[in-house]
């Protein structure tokens, strides 16, 4: 099966190759003292790895910097406190770990692990654990080396909790951003412009209809300026549900998530920020909707974009090319179909009208995509745009019934469940869920939001034996990340694996109280932040050695020093053994799955921020931050219904 998210074209590809020739010669305006968009990212000194050869790209044979793998950011007092280091010693090694002052407070032998594939290093892990002591500036040293220095406190998650969220605000069409909320980001309104060039009257492409749509809103989906249905429709939904989850976990800290948490210009409206930032997407994919009246009334086109490529850099408010519609799809139409049901649940509260508009919108597209079950989008992007094609969409028709049945209590519903074989099969793969693997989504909420089906019990006994499958993986995996895959290959997009997967383990917590699986998310979190053979945290701003050159047409200082970096909290993809990009194939070849990154603007294949990969880090770091004390939790609550009727 195939998760990443591989929608580029080849024409994306030339153009991308066009851009940074036209920058070498100087074709392309960019910024007095801007950096060349192939010049090599800035690398830390260090020491050779310990890899067979051929295993390490050329770029980092002089080092990836210490050879102790921490997580930069830092530990939990009472949480699993685990490190990497790269060793062909067939015993253990001394280590010690130092505080700020630089004296020893604990030390002990790494434990030999042998060969890892994944990044074709010999490697001994460290097991810290028993430290509990709150500080900053600890250092992990074996053989003399130091790791990079990191944290011991309860509150070291609370910062990337909000700023992964705050992504969100920055990566808005149709509005201008206010410098005054993101000092050094502020900039005028994208796309909205009243012409062709605007999304407030955008036609279908090649005149495939007689209307057009206002389709302004949403979120630009990644380091392009296109917005797709099927990539929102994920990533909104896990803000949504990380939401939820606040308010019936039993850890759930929901006043983190509040009215005025995210600096918004929503903020204090008596609304929690995270909503009013979901909100702005979900108003978007509604404006999607084939209108009444129309052919296929109902369903939901799957993407808005421009009909060609824009270059590097290009922000928003500069886009001069055409904005298109493209045809609806079942899978888009079961993606807005799914959203709105669970947007209906948890609106009510605060806006009974929008709740309403919402609950209408999902029905309407639950018909129509029963009504036109195979209407598949090419997984052909063209120009100018991601094609995200998906031909199964049974995992979406799943993911639809169980927010429908959720908010409703509709037996139809239920029947649609009890009858797919979505409800009873293994979803839970060594890959994980993504944009066009749905399933897990309506098997995670059938879990955890109080219903009265009658098989909930095995719902979430399915749960809790896909979160041990993710952390058996994690436990074999000598870097703790609950991602690999059997093949040794690294998939686009590899970090959102990583943490979709850790969100299962997460949800077992939830539902159980047993503390492994607490533990596995935190030690799950250390590959993210920096427990990596990379030496790397890709999370902007985070750790010491952090990706900050991610691809983005406007995040794109490295291209035009006017133009800002990719805010803080910011994720990049990740690993990507398919090496896409140009960069990549020059600068990689060869490369062990681990290895297969370049912090580099023009390295689009594992290098872009994208929404649907920020949404399972903001979901990952709100559940850490809750787990202020370990230890075994009561279960979360289990069979209460509250349906939205209409």
């Amino acid at each position: 099966m195939i998760l990443s998210r591989r929608h580029w074209s080849a024409r994306m590809r030339a153009a991308v190759t066009a851009a940074t020739a036209l920058t070498a010669t100087g074709l392309l305006a960019v910024a007095p003292g801007a950096t060349a968009a192939y010049a090599d990212a800035a690398e830390p000194a260090g020491v050779s790895a310990a890899a067979p050869s051929g295993a390490v790209p050329e770029m980092y044979r002089s080092g990836t910097g210490p050879e102790v793998r921490v997580n930069q950011v830092g530990y939990l007092p009472d949480g699993p406190k685990n490190a990497t280091v790269a060793s062909d010693a067939g015993t253990g090694v001394p280590w010690q770990l130092r505080n700020a002052a630089g004296k020893t407070v604990a030390s002990g032998l790494t434990t030999p692990r042998g060969m890892d594939a994944a990044s074709a290093q010999s490697v001994h892990a460290i097991d810290f654990s028993a430290y509990t002591t709150p500080g900053k500036g600890y250092r992990l040293v074996v053989g003399g080396e130091a790791s990079h220095p990191f944290a011991i406190g309860a509150d070291v998650y609370d910062g990337l909790r909000q700023d992964a969220l705050k992504f969100y605000y920055t990566q808005r069409s149709g509005i201008a951003i206010d410098d005054r909320l993101r000092p050094g980001y502020g900039r005028p309104a994208g796309h909205v412009s009243a012409g062709e060039t605007g999304d407030r009257a955008v036609p279908c492409v090649n005149n495939g209809c007689d209307y057009t749509l206002n389709v302004a809103g949403g979120w630009y989906d990644a380091g392009d300026q296109g917005k797709y249905v099927v990539n929102g429709g994920i990533s909104v939904y896990q803000l949504m549900n990380e939401f939820e989850r606040s308010r019936t976990a039993p850890t759930g800290g929901a006043a983190k998530l509040g009215d005025g948490a995210l600096a918004i210009p929503e903020s204090h409206n008596g609304v929690p920020d995270i909503l009013d930032e979901a909100r702005w997407e979900q108003e978007f994919l509604l404006r999607m909707q084939v209108p009444a009246g129309k052919p296929l009334a109902g369903m939901a086109h799957h993407k808005v974009q421009d009909d060609s490529w824009t270059t590097l850099p290009t922000r928003p408010d500069q886009d001069t090319k055409k904005r298109v519609l493209y045809p609806p799809s079942t899978a888009a139409t079961l993606n807005l179909a799914a959203t709105a049901a669970q947007a209906a649940r948890v609106f009510a509260p605060y806006d009974r009208a929008f709740a309403e508009r919402n609950l209408a919108a999902a029905k309407a597209a639950w018909a129509a995509a029963k009504a036109h079950p195979s209407m598949y989008a090419s997984g052909d992007s063209g120009s100018g745009g991601g094609g995200y094609g998906d031909t199964d969409v049974s995992d979406e028709f799943y993911w639809a019934a169980a927010e429908l049945y959720l908010t409703t209590g509709e037996q139809q519903y239920a029947d649609f469940l009890h009858a797919s074989p979505q409800h009873t099969a293994d979803i839970w793969s060594e890959r994980g869920f993504g944009w066009d693997h749905v399933a897990a989504l309506g098997r995670l909420d059938l879990a955890t939001v109080p219903n009265n089906l009658p098989d909930r019990d095995a719902v979430r006994r399915s749960v809790v034996q896909g979160a041990d499958r993710y952390l058996a993986t994690l436990r074999a995996n000598p870097y703790g990340t609950p991602y690999a895959p059997s093949d040794n290959r690294y998939d686009w997009g590899s970090n959102s694996m990583v943490l979709n997967n850790l969100v299962v383990i997460a949800t077992a917590y939830d539902l159980t109280g047993d503390a492994k699986y607490r533990d596995g998310v935190l030690q799950g979190m250390d590959y993210v932040l920096g427990r990596n053979v990379l030496d790397r945290s890709y999370v902007t701003g985070y750790g010491t050695n952090y990706s900050h050159n991610q691809h983005s047409r406007w995040y794109a200082h490295s291209l035009d020093k006017r133009l800002p970096a990719p805010p803080k909290g910011a994720l990049a993809g990740g690993a990507n053994s398919g090496n896409e990009d140009d960069v990549a194939k020059a600068k990689l070849a060869g490369c062990a799955p681990q290895y297969c990154y370049v912090d580099d603007v023009m390295a689009f294949a594992g290098n872009e921020l994208t929404i649907n990969w920020n949404a399972p880090l903001a979901w990952v770091s709100a559940f850490i931050s809750d787990q202020r004390d370990g230890g075994v939790r009561e279960p979360a609550p289990a069979q209460v219904t509250n349906p939205v009727r209409r």
